[in-house]
């Protein structure tokens, strides 16, 4: 559907509709995202959290470009018997992480609704070039920010019964990587990037159709968050599956130019090599000297 859409719509900006986010004029950045409460609202979550978690993910899409947050507008669609403490802890949660991405929530709207929360992140380029999903080559490098695995651990520890306190703040609290993927865009040396909402597979197999490459993941190179062999073991799922299938990572994926990896180093970013690109037009994960097709997820 997003697909014919792209048909139809007249597309305006820099960088349009395709992308983690949109640049229009002069270098300004804007995303928007919505959370809702009967599918981002997992067993344990708080109020507070839910709002971190609705204005994260929208930052999340401007630390893909490389940009810094510069506003935020929150729309609320709230139901009318939803407690006010409860409306007061979202817009608590959702500006502390504004705070955090140093910037503030600068507008939005609030109606009677089902239990919806959108946000609007605004950011800019400060002169830098955005990061997108199309510019992979044969021969790069495939590394991403921090590990996964986390948010799909801590939602298995809901269904069993496990206690596993850092899963589960995986899953509650997300960290937008803005100040990585700032630091990312300054050096120069990345070739394409985007955040793992929809999880580590899908993206992978996004940047790989949008920029025309395939790429060779290695498993054991991918940084396991916490609780996943132990969540594997207990549900029955496959690691991989935890480690690629899931949504709501907000790491970052990127790819570098091998002539530029000591650039990356300086900028002084944690992440971790994972694969490389080639031109295979395929993202295929290779564990044990056998190898098999991403697909987009699992979950």
């Amino acid at each position: 559907m997003i697909e014919d859409f792209r048909g139809f719509i007249r597309p305006e900006g820099t960088v349009g509709p395709g992308d983690d986010a949109a640049v229009i004029g002069g270098g300004t950045v804007v995303s928007t995202d919505i959370v809702t409460f009967d599918r981002h609202f997992p067993a344990g979550m708080t109020y507070e959290q839910f709002g971190w978690y609705a204005a994260a993910v929208n930052f999340s899409d401007l630390a893909a470009m490389g940009a810094r947050p510069t506003g935020l507008l929150a729309a609320l669609a709230l139901p009318m018997d939803l407690e006010a403490q409860a409306a007061y802890d979202i817009m608590s949660g959702m500006d502390q992480c504004a705070e955090f991405c140093g910037t503030g929530i600068v507008g939005g709207d609030t109606k009677v609704g089902p239990g919806i929360v959108t946000g609007t992140a605004i950011g800019t380029m400060d002169g830098r070039r955005p990061m997108l999903r199309s510019g992979a080559r044969p021969g790069d490098i495939v590394a991403v920010t921090g590990p996964v695995g986390g948010p799909a651990a801590g939602f298995l520890s809901l269904e069993h019964g496990v206690d596993a306190p850092e899963a589960r703040d995986c899953l509650y609290v997300p960290v937008p990587r803005v100040a990585e993927g700032m630091a990312l865009a300054s050096c120069g040396a990345v070739s394409s990037c985007m955040d793992l909402s929809d999880g580590l597979g899908t993206a992978l197999r996004t940047i790989c159709a949008c920029s025309g490459v395939g790429m060779d993941v290695e498993l054991d190179f991918i940084p396991r968050g916490p609780y996943v062999d132990e969540m594997a073991e207990v549900s029955g799922t496959p690691v991989e599956d935890i480690l690629l299938g899931w949504g709501g990572e907000y790491e970052l994926v990127f790819t570098i130019d091998r002539d530029g990896l000591e650039r990356v180093y300086d900028a002084e970013v944690e992440f971790s090599i994972i694969g490389l690109v080639n031109d295979s037009g395929r993202a295929e994960l290779v564990h044990d000297g056998e190898r098999r097709g991403i697909g987009h997820g699992a979950f």
